[in-house]
């Protein structure tokens, strides 16, 4: 179950096809109720060939193995791999491929020191009383603090988004409430989250304390829907493009003159926290577009495809 637990991080591999493909498949097939199917008979296979090098031995003498109750076991703990990455602001398509969809929870940090802390302690606390029976009551107990930890954080979530649900938001002299709005949590902190809002032409983030119900409007900040022109046109229709506005929730497209082609940046802004705005947005994409509108480069992060995908 623990192999099976990590074996949909396997996608990392596809790092080797380049960036943009990489993003595409990253918590895709291997994150999906179908893909745990074969990535479930994979551990299986795995396990399977120890014990054939074994010797066919087990542990026990004279048991064996239960391989269907294997793979059903080894079903559920992949299944417990895609709820831990739903819980975080990244998300997951567990309907792939009848549905390229992402989901998010967004009531933890993708890097949730809480949680490292609870587990860690569950594996610490027995070696330190040096008791076999502590070992269960470590872990019943560190599963309950995860447990609490998630109670704690979705109430606070739902706090905090209804107060930037009821808030208004003014530009050019004109106060508007959102049309839709999302908070996204922060590492360390249960109240402190970073909110995001969107209002006919124009978007807003700030950050908001669930437990006071207060927008801090010193760290407000608004984003111009750009209008669609012909290259922003060609570049949504890029491979890039399709895969970042199937998976952004508040995607911003803008273009900029490179020499005679125009560069075309693909941003999510429930990732431009407020203490990154002015650097190098996280999880976005580029897509070049020459004079004659054809697609000539594209990229994530600061890595480029080689060669662009269609």
């Amino acid at each position: 179950m623990t192999l099976a637990a990590e074996a949909p991080d396997l996608d990392i591999f596809w790092r080797f096809k380049g960036p943009v493909y990489y993003f595409a498949h990253h918590r895709g097939f291997t994150h999906s109720f179908v893909g745990l199917l074969f990535m479930s008979a994979l551990t299986v296979a795995v396990v399977y060939s120890v014990w054939i090098l074994r010797g066919r031995r087990t542990n026990i003498p004279d048991l064996k193995p239960r391989w269907g109750q294997l793979f059903l076991l080894a079903y559920l703990a992949g299944l417990s791999h895609i709820l831990l990455d739903f819980t975080n602001n990244y998300g997951v398509r567990p309907f792939w491929p009848f549905w390229g969809k992402s989901y998010s929870w967004d009531i933890v940090f993708i890097v949730e020191p809480a949680l490292y802390i609870f587990l860690i302690g569950g594996l610490v606390v027995p070696l330190i009383f040096s008791r076999r029976e502590a070992r269960g009551h470590a872990a019943i107990g560190a599963l309950l603090c995860v447990v609490i930890l998630y109670g704690v954080r979705d109430y606070e979530h739902r706090a905090a988004v209804k107060v930037v649900r009821a808030s208004t938001f003014e530009n050019n002299s004109v106060s508007q409430k959102p049309q839709r709005a999302s908070v996204y949590p922060y590492p360390w902190s249960i109240t402190h989250w970073y909110a995001v809002a969107e209002m006919p032409g124009f978007f807003a983030s700030t950050d908001v304390d669930s437990r006071t119900g207060i927008l801090n409007r010193d760290l407000l900040e608004f984003y111009p829907q750009p209008p669609e022109t012909p290259v922003t046109r060609v570049a949504k229709q890029s491979y890039l493009g399709r895969v970042f506005l199937n998976w952004a929730q508040y995607p911003l497209v803008t273009e900029a003159a490179s020499g005679q082609n125009t560069s075309v940046h693909f941003r999510d802004l429930r990732f431009e926290l407020p203490q990154r705005r002015g650097g190098v947005a996280l999880l976005s994409g580029w897509v070049e577009v020459g004079p004659d509108l054809q697609i000539i480069g594209e990229g994530f992060g600061s890595r480029k495809q080689n060669p662009p995908l269609k």
